[in-house]
């Protein structure tokens, strides 16, 4: 086997395979950045308003019975 046949078969399809430049794991980075920055909202949302909505529930709670 010569080398260039060698290089086409073998070690092109190896370095494409190692180094290629596919991007299927971008979209799982993306989502569980986007994941991460919800629940940090949703923990800052809570802190700033968790007392307000334990009054209003508690308000609420008071007017039902």
């Amino acid at each position: 086997m010569d080398m260039v046949k060698y290089f086409q078969n073998v070690v092109a399809p190896w370095m494409r395979a190692r180094f290629g430049t596919s991007e299927r794991g971008a979209a799982l980075v993306e989502y569980a950045l986007l994941l991460a920055l919800i629940a940090v909202f949703c923990v800052v949302a809570l802190t700033f308003l968790g007392g307000e909505a334990a009054e209003k529930f508690s308000d609420v709670g008071n007017s039902i019975s």
